[in-house]
């Protein structure tokens, strides 16, 4: 194999297909969205892999709730999960199953990976929680290595 540095170019990627398998914003029917103070937000990243089609699928389940210090009797909720499909040109190149029947993956590749599907979710979840009361969350933005280490 070569060197893997090298072999990795994100101009070999491309997505082929996206679904968002849930997008559900739950609100109680009393609630004050001017007294939110922040929002609790959980996430996990996961892949699958069709080596053979050069396939990647990207799992993304975002989990977020109203922090209101108890000034609204119960919180607002949000639960998405959003599926990317990837087509990755050499990804026979950057992809070995090993011993163990795992994917070891290029870490250039991961990380690319990692940031378009979290970056286009950013994007889709401003347009989806307009006019909600999760209208004011932003997913923040992080190092998408952590995405790759979360649950």
């Amino acid at each position: 194999m070569s060197d893997n540095n090298n072999i990795f170019d994100p101009e070999k990627i491309s997505i082929v297909e996206f679904k968002m398998m849930k997008g559900q914003v739950d609100v109680p029917e009393v609630f004050e969205t001017a007294i939110v103070e922040g929002y609790q937000l959980d996430n996990s990243l996961q892949f699958g892999f069709n080596l053979d089609e050069k396939l990647v699928k990207a799992d993304f389940i975002i989990e977020l709730k109203t922090e209101s210090k108890g000034r609204n009797a119960k919180e607002a909720t949000g639960n998405f999960h959003l599926v990317f499909f990837y087509n990755v040109e050499n990804l026979n190149e950057l992809a070995k199953s090993n011993e163990n029947n795992l994917i070891e993956l290029n870490p250039g590749l991961a990380n690319a990976l990692s940031s378009v599907t979290y970056s286009t979710s950013r994007g889709i979840l401003l347009t989806r929680l307009q006019g909600t009361a999760l209208q004011n969350f932003v997913l923040p933005i992080i190092n998408p290595n952590k995405l790759l280490h979360n649950k």
